[in-house]
């Protein structure tokens, strides 16, 4: 029956898995609602009336074999259950494609609000949004703490030579998508490749690390993280360059992530770095080096969206423009290495 039933979920078919896997879970009829937000991994809230949880699966049609790993998710969520960093209760992983056509996961739903935007921080006034952001960099310095062997992730990435393979796959996906001029692309990554600083001790990394990627709380808590498919094992200052990067976004024309930095009340970039450093004990002084490389990244992702879009390779709203701030990215990631020591 369909009558219920979001695009890529069977609930019907969901609920007999369910009942084999975990009997007595679901006591009522499922129904389910999308989440919105996002074009990666497809996100629905499954609720019987009683309780509620969530569902992960890949975007409809065509994937990649390697990409949106379900059980990469649910495995890093699953370590970290227990530890002091807020995650999910997994439930189960399906990796059989018969079930839903894809492979999925099922976890806790978790209350919180995923604030992503400045106008939706506003709205708490400043002392909040100010309490928000700092638990935003207080979790992460928890995240990077965890003991990756205690969690039962030892083996979840390679940490030796982690920046020489990011250097490397992200050149690479830059060559692939090349289509126009690009002035300043490769000398940023000959430069960065020149320049890359030694790696501290490493740390479960989330690859994607921001505020609309967590729930928070009523108490400016955050109660969940969410999206781990970036995640692996590797040098905790790329989650924490990233951050930064994702708050220049008015500065560099990043138009596809949350303005939600901007809001009156969010702390500066040297107030975030300065909470971090002070609170994680880890020596930043060479963040210039992964801000930059987090603005070469962010560019050799926009490149590949214009690249599919121009070739017809994706369709749907909004992706016009999305080639107009690689430019921008190349050369502020230029101009941000220039002040590297």
């Amino acid at each position: 029956m369909t009558r219920t039933d979001p695009p890529g979920l069977d609930l019907s078919r969901l609920r007999a898995h369910l009942d084999r896997e975990r009997p007595g879970l679901v006591a009522g009829e499922l129904t389910a609602e999308v989440i919105q937000g996002g074009r990666s991994n497809l996100t629905y809230i499954v609720g019987d009336g009683v309780g509620r949880w969530v569902v992960r699966r890949p975007p409809l049609g065509h994937v990649l074999p390697t990409a949106h790993d379900m059980s990469r998710e649910f495995r890093v969520m699953t370590g970290l259950s227990g530890t002091p960093v807020p995650v999910p209760e997994t439930v189960l992983l399906c990796t059989d494609p018969d079930v839903l056509g894809a492979q999925f996961y099922v976890m806790e739903f978790v209350e919180g609000t995923p604030y992503r935007s400045a106008d939706e921080l506003a709205k708490v006034g400043e002392k909040r949004t100010r309490a928000i952001a700092e638990a935003l960099v207080d979790t992460l310095v928890e995240l990077h703490a965890v003991d990756p062997e205690a969690a039962g992730l030892g083996d979840f990435g390679r940490p030796e030579g982690f920046l020489e393979r990011q250097l490397r796959r992200w050149k690479k996906q830059l060559d692939g998508s090349r289509s126009r001029e690009l002035p300043g692309a490769d000398q940023l990554h000959d430069r960065l490749a020149a320049k890359r600083p030694p790696s501290g001790r490493p740390s479960i990394v989330h690859g994607d690390y921001r505020l609309d990627n967590v729930l928070v709380d009523s108490g400016d808590q955050v109660t969940a993280v969410l999206d781990w498919e970036m995640s692996t094992l590797g040098d905790p200052l790329t989650d924490v360059a990233l951050l930064i990067a994702y708050a220049e976004r008015d500065t560099v024309s990043l138009q596809m992530v949350s303005n939600a930095s901007s809001a009156p009340g969010y702390p500066s970039t040297d107030e975030v770095i300065s909470r971090y450093a002070q609170r994680s004990g880890r020596d930043v002084s060479a963040l210039n080096w992964y801000v930059s490389f987090a603005f070469f990244k962010l560019a050799v992702i926009l490149e590949g969206i214009y690249y599919r879009h121009i070739t017809g390779q994706t369709v749907g709203a909004g992706f016009e423009g999305i080639g107009d701030g690689v430019a921008r990215l190349i050369a502020y990631g230029n101009e941000t290495l220039k002040e590297e020591k």
